[in-house]
């Protein structure tokens, strides 16, 4: 197959481009082949498959009975948690299915979902998502983080039988951390547990717009003291933005010399985040470009979909991209495109880091956009999804 006359944004090539700005990119089997400058107009952009390194697949599709919780995080995980213990294992499956169909179809190439996980014993979504990862092994990457809130470490005998459970089912663990009385000690358990049985982190931090949530500051010094550089992934991070901008930057500085990476949940944080009696003038993202400033480049994510958390949505990542795009002010928008493939995809450790080059897997996306002010638009968001080198509908 050859991809003729595409623009790849230059944060996605793993190549020298020189002065070339359109290529006619070959595909062999399941690599490229060869990329080389196009003499012709682009008729198109060219991405890596798209990574989804935060999402809620346990939950998602289930507004309609918990309703919509309307800009109250809390209240939203008063009603999944009055929900969460009716789940079956076929309401779940049939869930995660319709999740992972939908990101599939739209290019996703890898996904990690979070698990809520409430004690010492594994929730039964836990046993249906092992069951989805073999099952879908070569089409969509799955993984899971243990999603447990940080006071429940406070009993270590629990802490640890949740960091047995996830080490043996091949998981990240994780925790919801946002004001919590005892926080350093409790966040120096959870790392404790991790180190003791080598496992990546991945935490929920600061979901607020209170400026004295400082979780995300807490986290980047004790990644530092433990060395624990790059093991480490935050998301939400919203509180950043209500502090004042030297504080905010010094924990940014933190965060990069700690590595570690930053999830943005533009959906979800914009509906619950914010004032509900007026327009809310404070957003519900966290610093975007000021982390890419610091050498943070933060990576845009799916979070909940139709749930009490977030009503709406599905799981197109090129959807949340351009809403990420202009609730944070992201411009030229390909320029952020490594937000949804290659940061991503660095945050989850994937073998391939998403960079398009000579001999990557031909896992691509090929989008109608022939310029930057097409990308957002009807038109330019119509897309190819190739997978192995071949086209998606031919191969479904």
């Amino acid at each position: 197959m050859k991809l003729e006359a595409v623009r790849i944004p230059p944060r996605l090539r793993g190549f020298t481009a020189g002065d070339a700005n359109v290529f006619d990119v070959t595909l062999a089997g399941a690599q490229v082949a060869s990329i080389v400058p196009s003499p012709h107009p682009a008729r198109g952009t060219l991405l890596s498959a798209t990574v989804d390194a935060h999402a809620h697949i346990d939950k998602n599709f289930t507004v309609q009975e918990t309703g919509a919780a309307e800009g109250h995080l809390f209240t939203a995980i008063e009603r999944m948690a009055a929900h969460r213990v009716h789940w079956t294992a076929d309401a779940l499956r049939s869930r995660m299915l319709r999740a992972l169909h939908e990101a599939w179809a739209a290019g996703t190439r890898a996904l990690r979902t979070h698990l809520d996980w409430q004690g010492a014993e594994p929730p039964v979504s836990l046993a249906v998502f092992e069951q989805l990862r073999e099952q879908w092994h070569g089409r969509v990457e799955l993984q899971f983080v243990a999603l447990t809130p940080l006071d429940v470490f406070a009993d270590a005998e629990v802490g640890r039988r949740i960091a047995q459970s996830v080490q043996r089912a091949g998981g990240v663990l994780g925790a919801f951390v946002y004001r919590n009385p005892g926080i350093v000690h409790k966040l120096g358990r959870v790392f404790d547990l991790a180190q003791e049985h080598q496992l990546a982190l991945d935490f929920h931090v600061d979901e607020g717009l209170d400026p004295e949530a400082t979780g995300l500051r807490t986290i980047a010094h004790l990644v530092i003291a433990r060395g624990l550089h790059g093991h480490v992934v935050c998301g939400h991070a919203c509180s950043l933005s209500a502090q004042d901008d030297a504080a905010a930057t010094d924990t940014l500085r933190l965060c990069a010399e700690a590595g570690i990476h930053l999830i943005a949940l533009p959906t979800t944080n914009l509906y619950l985040q914010g004032a509900w009696d007026r327009t809310p003038v404070p957003r519900g993202i966290t610093r975007i470009r000021e982390a890419a400033a610091q050498g943070v480049r933060a990576s845009l994510a799916t979070d909940n979909v139709q749930d009490a958390f977030y009503p709406y949505g599905g799981y197109d990542l090129l959807e949340t991209f351009g809403l990420g795009v202009q609730m944070a002010h992201l411009a030229p928008a390909a320029d952020w495109l490594d937000a949804i493939t290659v940061s991503p995809a660095r945050a989850m450790r994937l073998a391939w880091d998403g960079r398009i080059a000579q001999g990557c897997p031909a896992d691509l996306v090929l989008l109608a956009a022939s310029d930057e002010h097409e990308l957002l638009d009807p038109h330019g968001r119509r897309r190819t999804v190739i997978r192995a080198g071949r086209a998606l509908e031919h191969t479904e």
